[in-house]
């Protein structure tokens, strides 16, 4: 019986990653908000958004971080919940989804100031780990055991999918790239959807460990990486794959495409990897605090803002 307890929230940075480490039982509904901090910006955060000027990062017992300057400075927004939350995503600067553990899915149309719980299912004993949307209405919730969650009202109600029967993988990451949508998961899962995500289609994968992120590139490339340093590149939509050289064994968990063809990659003990050439090729840099990141953002002047072990990070990314 797979128990509430393999489920991580804390101080564990693999907790996200490995979902084994226990967790404390849940407080009542009623008292279940999250709870100010003047450490906030430093506590581990899992994943982050940005769009039209504002930035969203999420994370340990239901953070929520809110920046409209390029990271530059952040400022804590109370949330409906203290789960651990693991995925963002922003449709413009005033309507966004974020997700975590029990199921729990929250809501905000002022850009982040206030918060709605639309879904929570404790009982299920279930994570979700990303989250997408195509417009203001349609969108996906993935997570742990094949959890697959679509919603065509806004996140009003939630309706339970099936992306490969009998496979119950986690379900790591979900893009959108050239108009397909894909899925990224452990035992090497990748799938593609030609149809909005109606239906999906297994890809060969060039490897058999867990992937923890995807990357579309603007010049139609796809980057999926994820455990001791392994990538791959594909140029025909995952029909192929390229193993890229990392440098590195350590565990690879974002990345982010910044433009005129420079892409960062990060991971775990404070690795990041640079490329000047569209993500064809990476230099491996070390940052001295080893501590891991989780989510890449631009930031000011020309630099960029990791968020994950060490809270928010701003970091002048070298190339």
């Amino acid at each position: 019986m797979r128990e509430k307890t393999r489920f991580a929230q804390g101080a564990a940075l693999l907790a996200f990653l490995t979902l084994t480490l226990p967790a404390p039982a849940a407080p009542p509904a009623a008292a279940e908000r999250s709870m100010p901090s003047r450490l906030a910006s430093r506590s581990l955060l899992l994943d982050a958004a940005d769009r039209s000027g504002l930035a969203v990062a999420v994370g340990e017992r239901g953070h929520i971080l809110l920046s409209p300057d390029g990271g530059s400075t952040w400022t804590q927004s109370e949330a409906p919940t203290q789960a651990l939350l693991t995925g963002v995503w922003l449709h413009d600067a005033r309507l966004g989804w974020a997700v975590g553990h029990d199921e729990t899915i929250l809501r905000t149309r002022d850009g982040g100031k206030t918060w709605q719980r639309v879904r929570h299912a404790p009982e299920a004993e279930k994570p979700l780990l990303d989250v997408w949307f195509r417009d203001e209405k349609a969108g996906f919730a993935v997570g742990a055991y094949g959890l697959f969650l679509a919603t065509a009202d806004g996140g009003e109600t939630w309706e339970s999918r099936t992306v490969a029967e009998g496979d119950d993988t986690h379900l790591n990451a979900i893009v959108e790239a050239a108009g397909s949508l894909y899925l990224a998961g452990e035992a090497g899962s990748l799938y593609r959807s030609d149809d909005g995500g109606e239906s999906w289609q297994a890809l060969e994968s060039p490897y058999e460990g867990s992937f923890f992120g995807l990357l579309p590139l603007a010049d139609g490339g796809l980057l999926a990486f994820g455990l001791r340093g392994h990538l791959f590149r594909s140029d025909d939509k995952g029909k192929s794959w390229t193993s890229v050289a990392s440098g590195t064994e350590a565990t690879l968990t974002a990345g982010r495409e910044l433009g005129g063809g420079k892409v960062v990659l990060g991971g775990m003990a404070g690795v990041l990897l640079l490329s000047e050439d569209g993500g064809r090729t990476f230099r491996l840099r070390e940052l001295d605090d080893r501590k891991a990141s989780l989510a890449i953002l631009p930031g000011n002047p020309g630099g960029i803002v990791l968020l994950g072990e060490g809270g928010v990070r701003p970091v002048d990314p070298a190339f």
